[in-house]
């Protein structure tokens, strides 16, 4: 039989090849509105998680889904990796965990009609990323609740684990957990619907 390949084992190896240098950093430098959104990964005993990779995908404070390519761009002389462009927002992130399972994005507030960062999560044991929402304190930024057909459906409690609370000026808190007490609601796009 041969030797298994990296698409059949489970890893630990995702924070070894797919992070990029400044992968969680999709605010320009320097820009006034930027926000901080991290948190911890814990498994289902409640230790962290030290070796998950984590991408994030959100609107564009307009509203706009586009974005602009750039995250992963190359020098055309030598091929090695040139970094964003330090202007465009291009709405994606990629960062892994540190050694006590903590992540973070530094990125523009979502807008008002799409409130959240869309999270996916590669983590040894998991033979399939999982999908989950960071909903920036559970409403707009202007202070109005959020009207989202995924948070409606869900019961308060469980509703909680899909927000990122404040906890300091333009810093926010999701933490994520994979199993257990306070379980991460996790969303399943594999019934056909488009998940964009």
């Amino acid at each position: 039989m041969p030797a298994p390949t990296p698409s059949q084992t489970i890893g630990p190896f995702y924070g070894y090849a797919l992070p990029f240098p400044g992968g969680g950093e999709v605010a320009p430098p320097e820009h006034p509105e930027a926000i901080t959104v991290h948190g911890h990964v814990y498994d289902g005993a409640g230790s962290p998680v030290p070796d998950a990779l984590l991408e994030t995908w959100q609107a564009a404070p307009d509203g706009s889904l586009a974005g602009h390519p750039g995250s992963l761009r190359r020098n055309p002389v030598t091929g090695g990796f040139l970094g964003r462009n330090g202007v465009d927002f291009t709405g994606f992130a990629r960062v892994a965990t540190d050694a006590d399972g903590h992540w973070g994005v530094r990125t523009l507030p979502p807008p008002a009609a799409l409130p959240y960062l869309s999270v996916c999560l590669f983590a040894r044991g998991l033979t399939h990323h999982l999908f989950t929402r960071a909903y920036v304190d559970g409403r707009t930024l202007d202070g109005r609740a959020v009207d989202d057909a995924v948070l409606s459906a869900l019961p308060e409690q469980r509703r909680a684990t899909l927000v990122a609370r404040e906890e300091g000026p333009r810093r926010y808190r999701f933490d994520i957990r994979l199993q257990g007490p306070g379980e991460t609601v996790f969303l399943d796009f594999g019934s056909g619907d488009d998940a964009r």
